[in-house]
């Protein structure tokens, strides 16, 4: 059985934290406000990987009211996410994810973003896909107020009874 999923996740820029993609701190004079590190890439992929096993979304499986994920790295939430699908005998076919800023450029650190999170789910990297655009300088992301991703998956489920 196929199940495809797909995320979302948006956080705002702000002063005095680090900008943290794809398990990567990107040099820049912003990053993201959240409990966590903020990592919209990861918490997209997150929220898709959750959604195509049907088991909620990163809220209910990490909520932001308890302590114990404040500042946690976000790569550490995606292990946790690929080892229950495992254990629900999911594999991950392929991740393709979209990154929306319109600042920092993102095009030197989206192969190391795929390594990490090929790496983090267990897959090889030919499997995670990582772009990124602008929004042409409109809206939230275009205004430089915060920085948006898209993911979708595809996991297949082994239904084989033994």
């Amino acid at each position: 059985m196929q199940r495809v999923g797909q995320g979302y996740d948006v956080h705002q820029l702000v002063e005095g934290r680090p900008c943290i993609l794809g398990g990567i701190k990107i040099p820049f004079e912003k990053g993201l406000s959240g409990h966590s590190d903020a990592d919209v890439l990861i918490h997209a992929i997150i929220d898709a990987l959750l959604g195509a096993a049907g088991k909620g979304d990163i809220g209910h499986l990490f909520p932001d009211t308890n302590p114990v994920f404040k500042e946690v790295n976000s790569r550490e939430l995606l292990k946790q996410v690929s080892e229950l699908l495992r254990v629900e005998k999911f594999a991950i076919i392929n991740i393709d994810a979209t990154i929306l800023a319109e600042k920092p450029k993102m095009q030197p650190y989206l192969k190391e973003m795929q390594k990490n999170l090929a790496f983090d789910c267990q897959i090889d990297a030919e499997r995670v896909n990582v772009k990124a655009t602008t929004s042409e300088k409109m809206g939230f992301v275009g205004r430089q107020e915060g920085i948006a991703a898209m993911a979708i998956c595809l996991l297949e489920k082994n239904t084989i009874q033994k």
